[in-house]
């Protein structure tokens, strides 16, 4: 049996990598993970347990790049973690095109440094892959940051914020914004654990107004918005919106879409066109993305789909911190 999904459309382009950092085969580059102790599956599917086996093998490939490459900070692995993920990028689908394995490899660096404070989830809160990513986040990439990293979710409604936070051991922050003085107020903040999960704050808006205020109010230098059930209300508006008050006030901040054919379902015009069709939420990620991931944000099968691996694209912000680390970690004992 093939080791992974898609095996035949992908080992070429493999091989062709593990040729090029002096690798033998895509197995061999599990025993050059497995010689540093480090079980690269194991963390990725501690972060989306529902992922495919694809997934598990493109982390070790971009491991064992790493270890090649010597990286011995993290932010340097997870750059080389990139390069494996786009060799299992499929020949001539979306994800190869939009160099998507490179950009979790880099977006995953910028979290891993001093230059962002605050990465934001933009998504639906009825997707768990937010949470998935954020927790994924919140264990590893504080360990070799030396400030803290904060991590928010910034969803549409107050409910389901306070559900995903219960269930997750998030910090609830509930808001009122204030349509007349365009501005939010907490009324109050709750902690659903106490251990590393509760420095998690989850967000509920009941506006695209009120998700800006808040995405202002915690400074966010970094966001991914998702293509859940709300990404034309919500994620895509609220990222847009605050990325041309940034601009305007001077502030850098860089802008993630994961994006790539969801959003086809949504206008029957874009039903109409097929495959030629950008969709409705790619079109608007390409409007506002400094990056533009493809497929779901959350469902594995989709992102491989589009030709990347099976897991979903916020899970992977997750995977890449929480394995970069492990490298620096590696190689540090």
């Amino acid at each position: 049996m093939p080791l992974f999904e898609g095996y035949e459309r992908r080992i070429d382009k493999i091989n062709e990598a593990i040729k090029e950092f002096g690798i033998a085969s895509i197995e061999d580059a599990k025993k050059i993970c497995d010689e540093k102790g480090i079980d690269v599956a194991e963390i990725v599917r501690g972060i989306q347990p529902i992922c495919f086996d694809n997934a598990c093998w493109a982390y070790t490939l971009g491991a064992a790049i790493a270890i090649k490459k010597n990286c011995t900070k993290a932010a340097d692995a997870a750059r080389a973690l990139g390069e494996g993920l786009q060799a299992f990028c499929i020949p001539g689908s979306v994800a190869e095109t939009r160099k998507v394995g490179l950009g979790h490899g880099n977006l995953a660096a910028m979290l891993l440094t001093e230059d962002a404070q605050c990465f934001a989830f933009l998504a639906g809160h009825e997707s768990f892959a937010a949470a998935e990513g954020a927790i994924g986040i919140a264990r590893t990439a504080n360990k070799v940051r030396t400030t803290p990293l904060k991590v928010i979710l910034n969803g549409l409604g107050k409910d389901a914020a306070q559900i995903i936070s219960r269930i997750n051991g998030f910090t609830y922050v509930q808001t009122q914004y204030d349509y007349a003085k365009s501005e939010v107020n907490v009324v109050r903040e709750v902690a659903y654990s106490a251990g590393e999960r509760s420095a998690i704050k989850c967000y509920g808006s009941d506006s695209v107004q009120e998700g800006v205020a808040i995405m202002h109010r915690e400074d966010v230098d970094i966001s991914i918005t998702g293509n859940s059930t709300n990404p034309t209300r919500f994620q895509h508006p609220v990222a847009g919106c605050y990325k041309k008050e940034c601009i305007e006030k001077g502030k850098k901040f860089f802008s993630v879409a994961s994006g790539g054919g969801t959003g086809r379902t949504l206008h029957p015009d874009n039903m109409g066109a097929g495959p030629a069709s950008y969709g409705m939420t790619d079109t608007m990620g390409r409007m506002h993305s400094d990056a533009q991931f493809a497929g779901s944000s959350s469902v594995p099968a989709h992102v491989e789909m589009m030709g990347l691996i099976g897991m979903g694209n916020n899970p992977m912000v997750g995977a890449s911190v929480a394995v970069a680390v492990a490298i620096q970690e590696a190689f540090s004992k």
